[in-house]
């Protein structure tokens, strides 16, 4: 798959996403210092989240649009409330897409209804980002894939099912540019709940690529998912987690996402190929094995001892596999201590 000219796939480095969110705290200049941040500390894209408070939910205080759980970062929000703070007004777009291009980033955004779609296409959106909590949503996965723009999906929370959906859906309209996210949609999530030995299965299970939704602090579960065969990582990004914000206490701070994007790159160069003998680069280190050589000065007949004969550094004689063999054989010249032992010195 290619977002715009750069390649997401295992033949390329980690496609790495910095995800806005409300980080920008309702200030546009605040959002534009995201955007270079971002940029500076390696991502690939930015991304946004297209809606407004009324296109994401009902302004009512009733049963289910009150958040309940306790241990919820926004415990006694009004969902209507929490999405008009959090959301990214739509006259803001244009320029901070316009800034990440002028700083060779791209610029996409998560839709939540068919408006939003209409409104990104005008703005010549890369890519598309369907959110875990809408992947049951097929006809907006519909109406996204028709735009033939490259799809990337999260999957927290879903079954086998439900993700399947999704990408057929996808497909059924013509469009295979697709990747799906392992995701855990806790915020935060933690390593042992992230379970990312699903991502190789998911990938012959669906049949398209695989990245990860991280929103595990730090940067270790995304390059342990880089080594099971992740594609794209996205993380929440803010400048400094101390400025708050409805994402922040989960989000990446510039000098972080830059440890994410030197070590994903690392764990991605360093899958590589099956193979066993050692590589060309190790070719040198061949001299510092062990192998057979004359640990005393000895007389042409005289016959090879543990005594005369040891297994040692550096490795110009025979192998140590042949020393047992070669014990009791006569040496057919004189021979000083420090010469490697090699077939041409026997008798």
């Amino acid at each position: 798959m290619k977002i715009a000219e750069k390649d997401v796939g295992s033949g390329a480095r980690p496609y790495l996403i910095a995800e806005m969110s409300g980080n920008h705290n309702q200030s546009l200049d605040r959002a534009m210092d995201i955007v270079e941040a971002a940029a500076a500390s390696g991502a690939d894209a930015i991304k946004l989240q297209t809606y407004t408070a009324d296109t994401m939910t009902l302004n009512t205080r009733a049963p289910g649009f009150v958040i309940e759980d306790p241990s919820s970062l926004w415990a006694g929000r009004q969902l209507y409330d929490l999405y008009d703070e959090a959301h990214t007004p739509w006259d803001w777009h244009g320029p901070i897409m316009e800034r990440a291009a002028s700083l060779g980033m791209h610029c996409f955004s998560s839709p939540f209804d068919d408006t939003a779609v209409d409104f990104l296409e005008s703005l010549g959106a890369p890519a598309y980002k369907i959110a875990s909590f809408e992947i049951t949503d097929l006809p907006l996965i519909r109406k996204v894939a028709q735009t033939g723009k490259p799809m990337i999906m999260s999957t927290g929370m879903a079954s086998v099912a439900e993700i399947d959906d999704a990408v057929r859906a996808a497909k059924a309209e013509g469009n295979d540019q697709i990747v799906i996210l392992k995701c855990t949609s806790t915020y935060p999530a933690t390593p042992e709940n992230t379970n990312i030995s699903t991502i190789p299965n998911m990938r012959e299970t669906f049949g398209v690529d695989v990245g990860l939704s991280d929103h595990t602090m730090g940067c270790g579960v995304s390059v342990a998912a880089v080594a099971f065969g992740a594609v794209l990582i996205e993380k929440h990004f803010t400048l400094r987690r101390a400025d708050g914000g409805v994402d922040s206490t989960f989000s990446m701070e510039p000098e972080e996402f830059r440890q994410l994007r030197t070590e994903t790159e690392r764990a991605w160069q360093a899958i590589g190929r099956i193979t066993y003998g050692g590589t060309q680069a190790e070719e040198k280190s061949r001299a510092f094995r062990r192998s057979l050589y004359i640990s005393r000065d000895m007389k042409a007949g005289e016959v090879l001892t543990r005594e005369n004969m040891r297994i040692i550094r550096p490795g110009y004689g025979l192998s140590p596999r042949f020393h047992d063999e070669l014990l009791g054989k006569a040496v057919k010249r004189d021979v000083t201590l420090g010469t490697p032992v090699s077939w041409d010195l026997l008798a």
